[in-house]
């Protein structure tokens, strides 16, 4: 798999394709979005980092290999870059500005895609300010605003839970973490999910979340308290690194978490294997949340990397100037990492790459964690009898190599009755 550049007399190469633009998979499509495993299993008979086409016309390299892919976030910044100043077409224009893709991987002023000192420094003030967070008033905080997303529906008896409940409840909690306004609040809810789902409407979703990060910022600045927010401003980011750094913070904490919750109820609800045993106790919720982070990571695709000049890894030469994905959905599901062993040995294990690893792995897992199960947890016990209102066949997926999980959860139980709200505060729904 090697790149040939074509260069004719007096006029610069374009950058190729890593093979023959006929045979890289696309991991983009009705076609992949109805069976990525299908096309994971594919691209690893042909190398554990395979080409691949990952938005129209745009090229690069999906590590697919549980190996391929801990050496590659291991080996950053040494042998792999971060930033995407790095990515060729993109230098020459050759990313259309609308692309879905560019959206989640374009250059930003924030930790995701720096190495080196100002990584350290961006990164060293996020991981400050995410130490500062009490877990109990977290959990307490997620229990409170949980509860007023079950108050609007619980008295009708039906909902779909990804709209009313499993979206806006990670993004609400973040923001009550981070100080944000209600207005503000409701805005980042509605535009995080938009651009993380990498659709036609990212580059319109991506411009509505910098103005709400920014008019965040400012509020901050004008009225700081002990917030994340007020944290980072305290540790010297300007508004050109304060936005970009929250819109880091808002996609790692909102549709990754949110899409978490989403498929560990589905999981509970479909399979038998779970249902019963967390509803009495004998599986505990996490259980649950752990075997989708093995077998369902809610971000399958994403970390992009640059080789830092030629690199071979494990056999496969990977040229400069194309973005190298890690597919934690397929290092997770890679057979020689169950080579005789039952699907029940991972119980337990959190050796999955769903957190990422190496430098740049996840900020606060912990956090992420405490989110997910008491978002779990409270809708078993707010709603009894909850059950799917469709076959669990016909609840379909997101589309797109970003984001995972399932796009609604129709359910119905028994009708209850609000719980009184303490504090006054109203949920953005």
């Amino acid at each position: 798999m090697t790149h040939h550049a074509q260069q004719s007399a007096g006029q610069c190469p374009a950058p190729q394709p890593p093979v023959d633009p006929s045979r890289p998979l696309p991991i983009f499509g009705p076609a992949f979005s109805a069976n990525p495993h299908a096309t994971y299993e594919q691209l690893r008979a042909q190398a554990p980092v395979a080409p691949v086409e990952f938005d129209r016309n745009q090229w690069g390299y999906l590590a697919v290999t549980y190996r391929a892919a801990l050496h590659l976030l291991r080996n950053n910044p040494g042998r792999f870059h971060k930033d995407p100043h790095h990515w060729e077409a993109l230098r020459r224009g050759q990313v259309p500005p609308d692309s879905p893709a560019l959206m989640m991987m374009a250059p930003r002023d924030n930790a995701l895609w720096k190495d080196g000192p100002e990584y350290l420094r961006l990164r060293g003030a996020i991981t400050a300010a995410l130490r500062q967070v009490d877990t109990h008033q977290l959990a307490h905080t997620v229990r409170e605003i949980a509860d007023q997303l079950i108050d609007a529906f619980a008295s009708v008896g039906t909902a779909d839970l990804v709209r009313q409940y499993c979206d806006p409840l990670p993004t609400l909690t973040v923001n009550s973490l981070y100080g944000s306004p209600p207005a503000l609040s409701e805005e980042i809810v509605h535009t995080v999910t938009r651009l993380f789902l990498a659709g036609p409407d990212a580059a319109e979703a991506n411009a509505a979340l910098e103005r709400a990060c920014l008019a965040l910022t400012r509020h901050k600045r004008a009225y700081p308290g002990r917030d994340v927010v007020s944290s980072l401003i305290a540790a010297g980011l300007t508004d050109d690194e304060m936005v970009p750094t929250l819109i880091l913070l808002f996609g790692a904490a909102g549709p990754p978490p949110a899409k978490l919750i989403a498929s560990g109820l589905r999981r509970i609800l479909t399979d038998d294997s779970f249902a019963g045993d967390v509803h009495t106790g004998v599986r505990p919720v996490t259980a649950a949340l752990d075997d989708v982070l093995w077998n369902e990571p809610p971000v399958p695709n994403y970390c992009p990397l640059y080789a830092n000049g030629v690199q071979e890894v494990e056999g496969v030469r990977l040229q400069p100037g194309f973005p190298i994905l890690i597919s934690f959905a397929a290092a997770n599901a890679d057979p020689s990492l169950t080579l005789g062993l039952p699907p029940e040995a991972r119980t337990g294990n959190r050796g999955h790459l769903s957190f990422s690893a190496g430098a740049h792995a996840c900020a606060a897992p912990d956090l992420a964690r405490i989110i997910c199960e008491t978002g779990v947890e409270r809708a078993l016990d707010r709603l009894p009898g909850l059950a799917l209102a469709v076959p669990a066949d016909q609840l379909p997926s997101l589309p797109g190599p970003f984001i995972a999980g399932p796009a609604t959860l129709p359910v119905h139980f028994q009708r209850g009755t609000p719980h009184p709200n303490r504090t006054g505060r109203t949920a953005a729904a």
